[in-house]
């Protein structure tokens, strides 16, 4: 297993790295850089096997600038806690003063290096290079990935030492730069959990709500203590752009106790977690919710943990499995809904058991069952007793009770819209009940939002959004909001934050804050569902591709999943927070699903397939 470097140009021989898989060391090849000239592209390795441990080989006596400059790049993406070798290659000052964990820069390869030292090296006693590439996101430093774009260029600056003769960097970028494939192989995404701060404490049927789970991806180092890592990130609050729209119950100040050392369950799959003493003035309620908020984060991570034990000052402050977990707190990928729901031929709201395949499908109880309104679209409320409907050529908003005997009534909402496409969006509810929508009339475009399906609609806030809204669909967690956004012909995929003012017996405002893309790899996005707690699956095209089925993480990286089979002329995609679900698709006038490893089958005649929500 050489240290191969995917490099445009000439190879340079690569300098020594130790790589480790399953226990056995592997060593690549040594051999010495040109110590002239310009230090070519230092790719990032092809490997993005999580299996593979690379250690990183320390300076060697009389190493060329460019040589140290390789090695320490080299060294950025081993698998040592705190950069020990990294460190070996900076002066003493600038050891001290580099910070790694700041932020993480992810280039499209291997950081590519300039020189900008004229002349030999033996002619002065410092060089300096500049190292370049193309930027494809940034991990910031509360672990949050953002994409990124643009040229990427920083300098580094290296001396010689006057009394060992050694050449060291004395002055460099603070974080660490890699190229994508070593990011993919060093780092994991794992969702950390907290709760819902902006919805309602009563469910639809009035009684005492269950606090939202809420994810918040962060990436970790896949191979360093990654347990640790996500119980420090979960700990120490929510990434910026959640924090404004959840809560965590772990107490200001709260942190792992200076004793915890390397957190690892025992042998009943128990994780014990030592706190310092902030954490002793939980009471017992928000203490189960604490240990929910590990356990929920921990099985993201691992399904191993499967009961958390709060420990504070050598006492015992509560324990947690996690059936009792999902008592005390409401996860979407943990809700499974009954039915598929979808329009048939007749122009009628049918449904079939969630996950079934070939099963008659039956009208729902109620008008809508009935096919009264030529519907076009439709969405059915999280606990399934209510339904909204688009009815013809998209101009009319109909909210209906899933109960035999149940009318129709009128449109709560009509479009002034000159043209179909120009008319109302397929609505999505909530989990409060609250039914969400937006009208694309070019005259007066606008973000709706009807309270439990009723009333005057309220205009919904969008401060920064650029463009005009074409899709509808909020999470599960009643937090955040997937927006199809058309500006210039383009439609790209947004993610935005939910944020509800407004006191008791008082009309509420409602904001969409932090709208950021989640496609940035997609010019036209078509359809999107979300897909798990922190992923959506995405109908759309690059620029000049055709069109393609994928995962997106709200945080616009991709995540490590299957890409699903391929199909061509999808107009709709349905997917459920509960990932065991099939997806399910209108494509070439008929409803098929994906059963997981499988290819897409035929379901039935129909079109607007949704899950709930």
């Amino acid at each position: 297993m050489g240290a191969d470097r995917e490099g445009s140009g000439r190879r340079g021989p690569a300098r020594a790295v130790t790589y480790a898989v399953c226990g056995v060391v592997l060593l690549a090849g040594c051999a010495s850089m040109p110590d002239s000239g310009d230090l070519r592209e230092v790719e990032s390795t092809s490997r993005q096997d999580p299996q593979v441990r690379v250690f990183a080989m320390p300076p060697r006596e009389d190493d060329s600038p460019t040589e140290i400059v390789q090695g320490f790049l080299e060294a950025l993406t081993s698998n040592e806690p705190r950069y020990e070798t990294a460190r070996k290659y900076l002066t003493g000052e600038a050891a001290k003063t580099w910070r790694p964990e700041r932020s993480t820069t992810v280039l499209t390869g291997g950081p590519g290096t300039e020189s900008d030292h004229s002349g030999s090296r033996d002619d002065a006693d410092d060089y300096s290079v500049t190292l370049t590439g193309t930027r494809v996101a940034t991990v910031d430093g509360q672990q949050s990935y953002s994409p990124a774009d643009g040229q990427y260029r920083e300098p580094v600056h290296l001396t010689r030492d006057t009394k060992s003769g050694q050449w060291r960097i004395d002055d460099l970028p603070q974080g660490v730069i890699m190229g994508k494939s070593d990011f993919q192989r060093t780092y994991v995404s794992v969702n950390k959990y907290y709760f819902a701060s902006n919805t309602a404490d009563t469910t639809q049927a009035g009684t005492s709500a269950q606090p939202a789970a809420v994810a918040d991806p962060v990436y970790v180092r896949r191979l360093v203590d990654p347990m640790t890592q996500v119980v420090r990130s979960l700990i120490s609050g929510p990434t910026g752009l959640l924090e404004p729209v959840v809560r965590s119950s772990f107490p200001t100040g709260t942190a792992l106790a200076k004793n915890a050392g390397s957190l690892t369950p025992d042998d009943h799959n128990k994780l014990t977690v030592r706190l310092n003493d902030k954490a002793a003035r939980a009471g017992e309620d928000r203490c189960d919710e604490m240990a929910a908020q590990l356990l929920f984060t921990l099985r993201n991570l691992t399904p191993v943990v499967e009961e958390v034990e709060l420990r504070s000052g050598g006492e015992r402050l509560c324990s947690l499995t996690e059936d009792r977990a999902e008592a005390v707190a409401t996860r979407g990928s943990a809700q499974r809904p009954d039915y598929l729901y979808f329009v048939d031929e007749k122009n009628r709201l049918v449904r079939i058991a969630a996950g079934s395949n070939g099963t008659r499908p039956e009208p729902v109880p109620g008008a809508l069952g009935e096919g009264s309104v030529g519907l076009r679209s439709v969405a059915v409320s999280r606990d399934e007793h209510s339904a909204a409907a688009i009815g013809p050529e998209n101009k009319s908003l109909y909210v209906g009770s899933l109960v035999q005997g149940g009318s129709l009534g009128d449109p709560v909402l009509a479009s002034k819209g000159k043209k179909e496409e120009n008319r109302l969006t397929p609505p999505s509810w909530d989990a409060q009940g609250d039914l969400w929508i937006a009208d694309r009339d070019p005259g007066a475009p606008r973000l709706l939002l009807l309270e439990e399906g009723a009333g005057e609609p309220l205009e919904v806030r969008t401060p920064g959004l650029d463009g005009r809204v074409q899709a509808v669909r909020v999470a599960a967690d009643g937090v955040r909001i997937a927006l199809i956004v058309e500006k210039d012909g383009k439609r790209s995929l947004l993610i935005g934050q939910i944020e509800r003012d407004g006191k008791a017996g008082e009309p509420s405002a409602v904001t969409v804050v932090g709208l950021r893309s989640a496609s940035p790899g997609l010019e036209e996005v078509t359809a999107m569902s979300w897909a798990g707690d922190s992923r959506l699956v995405v109908v759309g095209r690059e620029r000049g591709g055709v069109q393609q089925i994928g995962y997106v993480q709200v945080d616009g990286s991709t995540p490590e999943a299957s890409v699903p089979a391929a199909l061509t002329g999808v107009k709709e995609i349905a997917a459920t927070e509960d990932e065991r679900l099939p997806l399910v698709a209108y494509s070439e006038d008929v409803i098929v699903r994906l059963p997981s490893g499988l290819q897409w089958q035929k379901v039935t005649e129909g079109t607007a397939p949704v899950y709930p929500g």
